[in-house]
């Protein structure tokens, strides 16, 4: 099962809509301007101006400049049902750059005011995630239910341990979608539900990330131990990741798989012929 999310990065696959036409105006230069001027230009910005000036700011990690990517957001609340707003792409692609929680906080409000829909809502869940945003329970459970398996999904990774998200995750076990039972199963072994060991050993078998590792980490059973030692003797890019939640773990075998994978690693030069 290979986790589909969409490319924060990328237009591949993706309708643009264009609602706002070109300022006659000549473009600001977003690398020449100040901080104070770049933000003041972004809430009224449209078209390339907003991705440039949205870009520059995350470049600079602008923290100052979140309600203003925010405020350019709102002023196409609605739009885009179809086809995502190019502002608003713009806007939440700076956000997911400057980062922190005040960005995570206004993609929140952003999400949770029905800000942004159709494309941009899935853009705006992916920075979610990215940002560990804290969505509330309502919204949770709406989105887990929605009709998008990649909304449904990216609901998922956003997830909180409400007892009625819980329930709903544990139904997303068994959902149509392999992607969405997989997000689905990361979430709920994150918060140490062991109804998640099936899928999560089944994927550390099969098809193995860093999430499906951290996800193993609070609810391994021997079978999962096993199969974090075979990762991390496999010296593969995953290999590390795996090792650290062997050695994590508050496990006498966990500890004992880690010191071999160590002592293979790194074998006494004594012993050495």
């Amino acid at each position: 099962m290979t986790e589909r999310q969409l490319d924060l990065f990328a237009d591949a696959g993706t309708d643009i809509a264009q609602p706002t036409p070109p300022s006659t105006c000549a473009s600001p230069v977003a690398a020449d301007m100040n901080d104070a001027a770049l933000i003041a230009a972004i809430p009224e910005s449209v078209l390339s101006d907003s991705a440039n000036l949205a870009a520059e700011a995350g470049r600079r990690r602008l923290a100052a400049a979140v309600p203003a990517l925010a405020s350019l957001c709102r002023r196409f609340a609605g739009f885009g049902l179809d086809r995502a707003v190019p502002e608003q792409v713009a806007a939440l692609r700076g956000l997911a750059e400057i980062g922190g929680r005040d960005a995570a906080d206004a993609v929140v409000q952003l999400i949770d005011r029905a800000v942004v829909c159709g494309q941009a809502l899935k853009i705006a869940l992916d920075t979610a995630a990215r940002l560990r945003a804290r969505l509330s329970e309502g919204v949770l459970r709406s989105l887990l239910a929605h009709a998008d398996p990649v909304i449904r999904a990216d609901a998922c990774r956003c997830s909180r341990p409400f007892p009625d998200v819980i329930a709903r995750l544990i139904d997303l076990l068994n959902d149509s979608d392999p992607t969405v039972a997989r997000s689905a199963a990361c979430a709920l072994g994150r918060m140490g539900r062991i109804e998640a060991r099936p899928i999560i050993n089944d994927l550390l078998r099969q098809a193995p990330s860093t999430d499906v590792i951290d996800a193993a980490a609070s609810i391994a059973n021997d079978d999962s131990l096993v199969l974090l030692g075979r990762i991390a003797r496999a010296g593969s890019s995953l290999s590390a990741s795996a090792l650290d939640v062997l050695e994590e773990m508050d496990d006498a075998r966990a500890a004992a798989i880690a010191a071999a994978v160590r002592s293979r690693r790194c074998p006494d030069k004594n012993h050495k012929g």
